[in-house]
């Protein structure tokens, strides 16, 4: 996953008033980085509007629908973390991990995610996580 995880697009101070402004500054991060195309953000948005990407432990992975995979140049993350938390629908949002793949490459990127954030020490980890160093060691499994 790491390989995905270019150190420029980790934010660890970000501010979001609300959880579409959130997403939006998610996609932002990945249109910066070369990942998309700036309409990827709004499939991103309507992904939200028919399923919600919060997945437990303060943690959401925002990402698009199947329609936006030509709105894709290259599979990558961004991790947001939002220390004051976000509002989403109900639960607060620490950490964003943003998702853009083309093809099926999601699957494996989420598959792989959901092992790291479904533990509840791990979610944690990456909640308070300090540097963009950390970041990429909790990604990875690895122990800080």
């Amino acid at each position: 996953m790491a390989e995905l995880l270019a150190r420029d697009a980790i934010r660890l101070d970000e501010r979001a008033g609300s959880r579409d402004e959130a997403i939006s500054r998610c996609g932002a991060v990945l249109v910066e980085v070369g990942a998309v195309a700036p309409a990827y953000v709004d499939a991103m948005l309507a992904r939200e509007q028919s399923v919600s990407t919060y997945i437990g432990e303060g943690v959401a992975i925002p990402h698009g629908t199947l329609n936006s995979k030509e709105s894709v140049q290259r599979d990558a993350l961004a991790v947001l973390r939002f220390p004051d938390g976000v509002d989403w629908d109900g639960f607060d949002v620490r950490v964003c991990v943003a998702i853009a793949a083309a093809g099926d490459g999601h699957v494996d990127i989420l598959a792989q995610l959901a092992s790291v954030l479904m533990d509840p020490a791990q979610a944690q980890r990456l909640r308070e996580s300090a540097s963009v160093d950390d970041v990429i060691t909790i990604l990875e499994g690895k122990p800080l």
